[in-house]
């Protein structure tokens, strides 16, 4: 199929990049004209382990193309996917601006029926709208597809090209048949193909986000309880994830989730229940416990140096949110930072991708550095805080780490480490949920 991805973010990208590498021809478009020019190149401009490699080959093999003109960009295509940013507004609600700008612009466009897909992370009822916005000016037929992503940074894609279901929103039985030959090769296994009206698919999104952060924000809160019990959450972690009702994942305690999805789906929908006069009450409390979350290890950093940190300096492993990905929105990381430094710290930061974008975001804030390697960030330091449990960082040489250290102290958000092998190491150690080792 002829196919145009307008937006080129993590979701834009990967959607386009892995179509292109199922034989389809793609035109991904942007309004960011150095961004599309370096893509031209060959420059990817995100870090996502396994999308370089498929990036560059259909590049070459002229599958995949950019351009900064929509008419351009949509012409001939049977599907127009829109993978665009729908960031929180000062009331949580997503901001639809993006969306229904193109959908504006896309109605006199269309020369022949298309099928139109929401990819973006969307209230319920945003299909409805689209469709409004799209007819104003269409005089060619069209149809709206809901088609929520479920891609996870770090596994993206893999998660596109071997999903585990595909969600379809759609009351166009046309529709409904083109997605399905579109999506066939990668259901080829037996993944889930579920087809749904719009207005389901767009709840199933956030539900299942929403979901995954209450998850999260309940073991969090568990591991609070059982550090105040003398419980070991590592212990409590598998005894319920055992239970196939509950199951394994997303059972991890630690310094709270981050992320473009999670915070910014669980406030999207917490304001749309609102605005239908509905009180969801469990998001406020998820939101809350996450939020405090964030300020956990700060707090227990603050209080093992008795409430004196200035002219501490202090080396910090991991700013992403989570490994293997550089994306910092919502980052417990950056929390964790703007605590101590306003308390007088000073901030040595590693981490392998996500150092560029924290910089920006910083601005060349004088009391933080950034080190060229986990190592190298150790050197004089009062302690080590561990905010992305990164690969790299799970079995380091501790004897090397304290001969650098001006003492010998870690502060573990990610619980990296077993506290019974830690007694082994002579460092104070102080993780979630599980004892302190001294």
């Amino acid at each position: 199929m002829k196919i145009a991805v307008v937006g080129t973010g993590y979701v834009g990208l990967v959607t386009g990049t892995c179509l292109a590498e199922m034989g389809n021809e793609v035109t991904c478009i942007d309004i960011d004209q150095a961004k599309v020019d370096a893509m031209k190149k060959g420059e990817i401009p995100i870090y996502e382990p396994g999308l370089e490699t498929i990036f560059e080959r259909n590049i070459g093999n002229k599958r995949l193309t950019f351009t900064t003109n929509l008419a351009e960009g949509i012409e001939g295509s049977q599907c127009i996917f829109l993978a665009l940013p729908t960031p929180p507004g000062e009331d949580g609600s997503a901001d639809l601006s993006y969306i229904l700008g193109v959908a504006d612009a896309l109605g006199p466009l269309l020369k022949e029926y298309t099928v139109i897909i929401d990819k973006s992370t969307v209230p319920v009822g945003t299909a409805d709208l689209v469709r409004e916005r799209v007819a104003k000016n269409a005089t060619s037929a069209f149809d709206i597809v809901s088609n929520p992503e479920f891609l996870r940074e770090g596994f993206a894609v893999n998660d596109f090209l071997k999903p585990d279901r595909i969600v379809i929103g759609t009351s166009s039985d046309k529709a409904s048949k083109i997605m399905d030959a579109l999506y066939a090769p990668f259901v080829s296994q037996g993944s889930a193909f579920l087809v749904m009206d719009e207005r389901s698919a767009e709840m199933t999104k956030y539900a299942a986000n929403s979901f995954l952060a209450l998850k999260i924000s309940f073991m969090n809160e568990i591991a609070n309880l059982s550090e105040i019990l003398g419980a070991n959450v590592d212990a409590v972690r598998e005894g319920i994830g055992s239970d196939e009702r509950i199951g394994k994942r997303f059972l991890y305690p630690g310094i709270g989730y981050g992320g473009s999805c999670f915070p910014k789906d669980v406030l999207a929908l917490h304001q749309t229940a609102a605005q239908h006069g509905y009180d969801f009450r469990l998001l406020d409390i998820v939101t809350k416990v996450n939020e405090d979350q964030k300020k956990v290890l700060a707090s227990k950093i603050i209080k093992y140096f008795k409430n004196d940190i200035k002219g501490k300096t202090f080396a910090l492993w991991g700013l992403a949110f989570k490994p293997d990905t550089d994306d910092i929105r919502e980052a417990p990381a950056l929390t964790i930072i703007k605590i101590l430094t306003e308390k007088g710290a000073s901030i040595v930061a590693y981490d392998p991708e996500a150092t560029e974008n924290v910089t920006k975001v910083l601005q060349g804030q004088s009391s933080v550095t950034f080190a060229k390697s986990a190592n190298d960030a150790l050197k004089d330091v009062d302690a080590l805080i561990i905010a992305t449990e990164w690969n790299e960082f799970r079995e380091p040489d501790f004897a090397a780490m304290k001969k650098a250290m001006k003492a010998a102290v870690i502060f573990d958000g990610r619980n990296l480490y077993g506290p019974q092998a830690m007694k082994t190491t002579d460092f104070h150690y102080e993780s979630i949920g599980r004892e302190v080792i001294n």
